[in-house]
């Protein structure tokens, strides 16, 4: 996915607007004007910008383009099994969509659960919307990256197993149509560096800093 302008998922959307556009002005160019438009805007939205992703081993970059509508503390007990961090970040329609892993690891833990599609933004979204879960782990170091569907976005794009590799700044899939992606630290060993209202870009921002004494 990362060595394509358009992400290949939106492939099928766009050669079909594209029919689509084409027969109409064949028949009428007033026609053609709604399906054009509708085709400008699913190649904007499944765009993928080059990123130059700088590497860190003390770092966790962001997930996803967005903007931080909350940070708080929980309890993870099915993955990290600690007291955590949750950082929570909204995709609009206009936002990239595509999921980047914050660290290089290794994938230990997947969890697909059906829901809902409730807004993303709304703070409880995350307990009742369709959600994937994505486990990444270097050395003693674990993180939980979260993908939600929204009112719009009705598809979950993964495309990593438990025990791949995978490297910081990694495209490994999507949410199709606005979401929220949130991304879950254990709560002793990072410092947080974003808070509330931040917008941050995916590869790049750079959401959290891990404690020395600590190794990813």
């Amino acid at each position: 996915m990362k060595n394509f302008i358009i992400a290949p998922d939106g492939l099928v959307y766009i050669i079909v607007l594209a029919i689509i556009t084409t027969v109409a002005a064949y028949f009428n160019i007033y026609l053609s004007i709604f399906p054009f438009i509708l085709l400008a805007f699913v190649v904007f939205f499944f765009r993928n910008p080059p990123r130059k992703i700088t590497k860190n081993d003390k770092h966790i970059l962001s997930p996803a383009d967005g903007k931080v509508i909350n940070i708080s503390e929980i309890y993870e007990d099915e993955f990290l099994k600690c007291e955590a961090i949750k950082i929570s970040i909204f995709l609009s329609i206009f936002n990239v969509h595509l999921n980047r892993s914050p660290i290089c690891g290794e994938i230990k833990y997947t969890k697909y659960r059906p829901g809902k599609f409730l807004p993303a933004f709304k703070s409880h979204a995350s307990e009742i919307n369709e959600r994937n879960s994505v486990g990444i782990q270097n050395g003693s170091f674990k993180i939980i990256v979260n993908q939600i569907t929204g009112f719009i976005a009705r598809r979950i794009v993964c495309k990593v197993k438990i025990g791949d590799k995978i490297d910081q700044g990694q495209i490994y899939g999507l949410i199709k149509f606005g979401s929220c992606t949130e991304i879950i630290m254990p709560k002793d060993k990072v410092n947080i560096n974003v808070k509330a209202g931040d917008k941050v870009k995916g590869g790049i921002t750079i959401i959290g800093v891990i404690k020395d004494g600590f190794k990813s």
